[in-house]
């Protein structure tokens, strides 16, 4: 056969993945990845904080699941991988700082034991009678803050689930989808007696899938998760083109044609569009109309990091801190890499994070003044001794994080139906099956496949 020009749309680490394993099975082709920001990666970026290399995108990738680690091995950066010193956080909650409880699924309890002080005792003895209510009656896709409000009380969702949940998505409880953020409680509940049962039976079912094996949870690179995005682009020899906005997608002889803002127009023999969903379903007006409104049904949340160097110093507060809205703070979450990370000594190197969806009132601030404030919010709550940092970097990710709302699992299957009835197109990304390095990894390469 002679060779095919493959295009992606998207540059961010599910493009560049779909580049990648195009080339390792279609090693002749033509391939074009098309990016209409100034570089790749997307979402993964790194900075130098005090001499060392800093992810201000996702700065861990799950160990235990295979795509991201594989990743890393077939990139010939398997030395690279380093594992976490310490994976112990705490919650900040107003009355004190306590440990995060172990056991939980995505903070969902499995026992009342170990819960108290992060939940009131009115709270535990909350937990503790789920198993006395009547039996469970899931019907279709809920929130989760609604499922577990009405089973376990409002304070593991505010106190432990709000957090987690709220620092993977920036969203709320209440609005995201159980099916689709905490599948393997979803998968367990019908039948099960409680809430606590079916996380118990999820968590079981999670250790015997993985053999319970040994090893991190979380790993990261040494250089950065953000140094993979360029490594990709040396791997795939793709034809990276930046500043390229795709204005348009249509069925052309033999394959597709798009046209490009400024730059005339390319052909295709297959498309892989790892776009965000709102610029996907515009590109799919018409090849497939049926993907339009599920994809516009796929709000984004916005958020901010800002990284922080500090004169080196002795920290108490384990890997960081989990902070939710009822601490009444500006800041999410506390990231306290010189602990986390033994690659990262000297310096104290933090990050945190700000905004929710539906809550970017802070995000409205100038950079210096949202700086400044995330600054105050850290020195206070990590109580340090040296309290002015020798640097700091912001960066905000506007529209940055796709929100699974209740339905999301049935978005995504038409989604996916409607796109999988034009031959030589897929879509890929976040907006699906997991925001997660690991996820759209594996998105990626289903793609490819697809297409191949």
């Amino acid at each position: 056969m002679s060779a095919r020009r493959l295009v992606v749309v998207g540059a961010g680490i599910t493009g560049l993945t779909a580049a990648w394993e195009w080339r390792r099975t279609h090693p002749d082709d033509e391939i074009v990845v098309l990016e209409a920001g100034p570089r790749v990666g997307g979402k993964l970026d790194r900075v130098d904080l005090a001499g060392r290399w800093y992810d201000t995108g996702p700065e861990a990738m799950l160990a235990r699941v295979p795509e991201a680690v594989s990743l890393v091995e077939d990139l010939g950066l398997v030395d690279e991988l380093v594992a976490p010193a310490t994976t112990q956080a705490a919650i900040v909650l107003p009355d004190g700082r306590y440990p995060l409880p172990a056991g939980t699924l995505q903070g969902v309890p499995t026992t009342a034991d170990g819960l108290d002080g992060v939940l009131t005792p009115a709270g535990v003895e909350r937990v503790r009678a789920e198993a006395q209510l009547p039996p469970l009656a899931v019907d279709g896709d809920v929130s989760v803050g609604g499922l577990l409000r009405e089973r376990l009380g409002d304070e593991v969702v505010d106190r432990l689930v709000e957090p987690l949940l709220g620092g993977v998505y920036a969203g709320r409880p209440d609005d995201l989808s159980l099916a689709a953020t905490m599948p393997a409680l979803a998968a367990q509940l019908p039948g099960a007696p409680s809430v606590l049962a079916a996380a118990t039976a999820a968590r079981d079912a999670g250790a015997r899938s993985r053999g319970d094996v040994d090893g991190p949870v979380f790993v990261t690179v040494r250089d950065g998760i953000g140094s993979l995005p360029d490594a990709l682009v040396r791997a795939s020899r793709a034809d990276v083109r930046l500043g390229a906005t795709v204005t348009a997608l249509r069925r052309a002889a033999g394959g597709f044609s798009l046209d490009l803002d400024g730059a005339g127009t390319l052909t295709a023999d297959a498309v892989v569009l790892a776009t965000p969903a709102a610029a996907t379903a515009r590109l799919l007006a018409d090849l497939a109309p049926d993907a339009v409104e599920p994809l516009q049904g796929i709000p984004y949340a916005s958020m901010a990091v800002v990284a922080m160097a500090f004169p080196e110093q002795a920290v108490t507060a384990g890997s960081g801190l989990l902070v939710p809205p009822v601490s009444g703070r500006l800041v999410k979450g506390v990231t306290i890499s010189s602990s986390k990370w033994p690659h990262l000594p000297g310096a104290l190197r933090v990050r945190s994070s700000v905004g929710r969806y539906g809550d970017d009132a802070a995000l409205q601030r100038t950079d210096a003044d949202l700086t400044a404030a995330v600054v105050a919010d850290v020195v206070e709550l990590l109580d340090l001794e040296r309290p002015e940092p020798s640097q700091t970097h912001l960066v905000r990710w506007i529209d940055g994080l796709p929100q699974y709302l209740v339905g999301h699992t049935d978005r995504v299957t038409a989604i996916r139906s409607a796109v999988d009835a034009v031959p030589g197109l897929a879509v890929a990304g976040a907006a699906y099956g997991g925001v997660g390095v690991p996820a759209c990894i594996r998105d990626a390469r289903t793609a490819v496949v697809a297409l191949s």
